[in-house]
């Protein structure tokens, strides 16, 4: 048998950081040392779909670098077949402890490479059998092959990434890169007008809040009051501010960004904060200014609260979580359909959750 051609383990993992760019879901499982030393020791032994040849995460803690040197495929085959029995033993130190098969088969292979269509795991096999089952998929190995470079690399690795992370995940790949953006940018309102933001995470997450989340979760949305780092005011309607008695006095410590929705019913203001560091609708925050709406008239079923979020698996996101107020909402740029809502079931009655179950499927 005749083995697929294969990079070494630096170059899988500066092809992998190309092939995953930030914004990829649990990148960090696809794209660190130990991933690599996966990728490569599949492509060593060619457990590559439709080859009848499979890896375990024995075969990956197992390798080492007088191993690694050893290039011919009968070398190759040879481990494939002697390490994926019990008790086998590595030539020379191995890379890893052997307690680290865990990590590569729930983190690596199952969060990771797995869910983006990389690798494929069979599924004739009980869960708990110790058979190697796992197989790069033969698109995915391609993106190996020494002879690759350049940018037909570039070109290759662009057409994998369209054919097989999803569109939110492509969504959210470019979402990220916008923010890597040093140049400034148009953000469009509902009622079409355009404003001139500057780069930065802050900023791309307000575009995304008025061009995504609005026009999504409001029916007739408008821009009270839009502003940006630093409190440079962007924009703001003092004629529609004054028409419902809202205090938008920039010296005041507003918001990021006032929304308004038009219903039937009355108006509704929203309020955002934006953060890409800190700063989130903490309870403090959140009383201040339900106290700026009271103060113009409305009641508390007319103000809703949200923090926006670029990402859900960032740290400003974990940073804030204990501090948000209840009774206010979480919405992540790179998840626009999804909406979190902080409920504070502590009014009488508590609503039961089958209640709760309804609300959110209707």
């Amino acid at each position: 048998m005749t083995l697929l051609p294969y990079v070494s383990r630096e170059e899988v993992q500066r092809r992998l950081l190309l092939i995953f760019p930030d914004g990829t879901a649990n990148r960090a499982y696809c794209t660190r040392e130990i991933a690599a030393s996966t990728v490569f020791t599949m492509l060593y032994i060619g457990a590559v779909d439709g080859t009848g040849h499979f890896a375990g995460p024995k075969h990956v803690v197992r390798m080492s670098d007088d191993q690694e040197a050893l290039t011919s495929d009968a070398s190759r085959i040879e481990y494939a077949t002697a390490m994926g029995k019990p008790g086998a033993v590595p030539r020379g130190k191995a890379w890893y402890a052997d307690n680290t098969r865990e990590p590569i088969r729930d983190e690596t292979l199952r969060q990771g490479l797995i869910p983006t269509g990389a690798v494929i795991d069979r599924k004739d096999l009980p869960t708990t059998s110790s058979t190697p089952r796992y197989a790069l998929t033969q698109s995915f190995a391609a993106l190996f092959d020494p002879n690759l470079v350049d940018s037909q690399l570039m070109e290759n690795i662009a057409k994998w990434r369209d054919q097989h992370l999803t569109a939110e995940a492509r969504a959210r790949v470019a979402l990220v890169a916008l923010t890597k953006n040093t140049q400034s940018f148009l953000v469009t309102f509902p009622n079409g007008e355009t404003r001139t933001m500057s780069p930065g995470p802050s900023s791309i997450i307000s575009k995304q809040v008025i061009e995504s989340f609005a026009p999504r979760f409001l029916k007739q949305p408008g821009v009270l009051w839009l502003s940006e780092s630093g409190n440079k005011v962007v924009a703001r309607d003092d004629i529609l501010a004054k028409r419902i008695k809202l205090d938008i006095d920039p010296s005041r410590n507003l918001p990021d960004i006032i929304l308004i929705d038009r219903l039937d019913s009355g108006i509704i203001i929203v309020f955002v904060e934006v953060v890409a560091t800190d700063g989130p609708i903490s309870e403090p925050r959140r009383a201040d200014l339900l106290k700026l709406a009271t103060d113009a008239g409305f009641s508390e079923e007319h103000v809703a609260f949200v923090t926006a979020f670029l990402e859900r698996n960032v740290q400003a996101l974990r940073k804030s979580l204990a501090s948000l107020a209840w009774n206010s909402f979480v919405w992540i740029a790179s998840e626009p359909e999804k909406l979190i809502a902080l409920f504070d079931g502590s009014a009488e009655p508590t609503p039961l959750l089958r209640h709760l179950l309804r609300e959110m499927k209707s």
